[in-house]
C-alpha cells in the first residue's frame, strides 16, 4: 500500500495507459479520480474497480474546453480537501494530418501542438497552488519516447512532448521550494488500442527490430513508472525524463540491421 490514501487525478484515463495507471495506482491503496471526457463510461470503469475493493471515483474533463483542467482540479479539491498526485496523461495526434515537415499544415500542428501542451500547463499550474498550501506534490507527465528520438513523420506530436520534456524540468525548477516534484515517464511503443488500431502489423514488426528488449511495452509498465513517482520512494526525484521503452533510441540508429547480421551468423 505504498500510496496508501494518497489524491491521485489521472486524466484521459477510461482506457489505455491512463486506465492502466489508474489501476496501478488503486492497488496501492490510492484515492484516483479518472479525468474524462465519457463520463459514462468513466462511472462504470469506477464502479468495476471498487466492487474490486478499490476507492476510484471520476471527474470531468475535455480537453477541447481549457477551463475543464481547472475546473476538475476544483473539484477533486472541493471533495478531497487536497490533490496529492497529478498525473498527465492526455495527449492526442492525428497520423492523418501530422506528417514530416514539408508535408503537414501549420493550422494542423499548431492545434496538436496546443492541445497537448495546453492539457500539461493548464492542469499543472492548477494543481500546485493547492499542493502547495497542502505540503507539496507531485506532478506526472506522461511523455513519449518521440519526445527524445525524432521520427519521419508525427511533427506536431514529436514537437509537443519534447517541449512537455522541457516543461517538465521547468516546473520541476520553479516548484521545488514547495516541495512539488515533477518527472516525465516516456512510453515507447506500448499494446495499446490505439496502437493495435492505428499500426500494422508489418510495422510494428519492423519497429521491434530497433528494441533492444525485443517486445511491446505494456501498459501495466508504464503504471508502475507512475506509482514510483507518485510514492515516498520517489521524494528526492525530480526533473527527471523516464524512458519506459525497452532500449529504444539507446543504441546506434542503424541498431536493427546490426543485431539481424549477428543473429545470421
Amino acid at each position: 500500500m505504498r500510496l496508501k490514501n494518497k489524491v491521485i487525478l489521472i486524466t484521459a484515463s477510461t482506457r489505455g495507459i491512463g486506465l492502466a495507471c489508474v489501476k496501478a495506482c488503486a492497488k496501492e491503496g490510492a484515492i484516483c479520480y479518472m479525468a474524462a471526457r465519457n463520463l459514462e463510461a468513466a462511472e462504470k470503469t469506477a464502479n468495476e474497480l471498487n466492487q474490486q475493493g478499490y476507492h476510484v471515483k471520476y471527474v470531468y474533463n475535455d480537453a477541447s474546453k481549457p477551463e475543464s483542467f481547472i475546473s476538475m482540479i476544483e473539484e477533486v479539491i472541493k471533495k478531497e480537501g487536497h490533490l496529492d498526485v497529478l498525473v498527465n496523461n492526455f495527449g492526442t495526434s492525428n497520423p492523418q494530418k501530422d506528417l514530416d515537415f514539408s508535408h503537414t499544415d501549420i493550422a494542423d500542428f499548431l492545434d496538436i501542438v496546443t492541445l497537448n501542451l495546453r492539457s500539461v500547463y493548464m492542469a499543472s499550474q492548477a494543481a500546485i497552488k493547492h499542493m502547495a498550501a497542502h505540503g507539496g506534490g507531485s506532478i506526472i507527465n506522461i511523455s513519449s519516447i518521440g519526445g527524445l528520438v525524432p521520427d519521419i513523420s508525427q511533427i506536431a506530436y514529436g514537437t509537443s512532448k519534447a517541449a512537455i520534456n522541457y516543461l517538465t524540468k521547468l516546473i520541476a525548477t520553479h516548484e521545488a521550494s514547495h516541495n512539488i516534484r515533477c518527472n516525465a515517464v516516456l512510453p515507447g511503443m506500448t499494446a495499446t488500442e490505439a496502437v493495435e488500431n492505428n499500426l500494422s502489423e508489418d510495422f510494428r514488426n519492423l519497429f521491434l527490430r530497433h528494441i533492444p528488449l525485443k517486445r511491446i511495452g505494456l501498459p501495466e509498465e508504464i503504471g508502475a513508472a507512475v506509482v514510483y513517482f507518485s510514492s515516498d520512494e520517489s521524494a528526492y526525484t525530480t526533473g527527471q525524463i523516464m524512458a519506459v521503452s525497452g532500449g529504444f533510441g539507446l543504441a546506434t540508429p542503424v541498431y536493427g540491421d546490426l543485431a539481424d547480421k549477428m543473429q545470421r551468423r
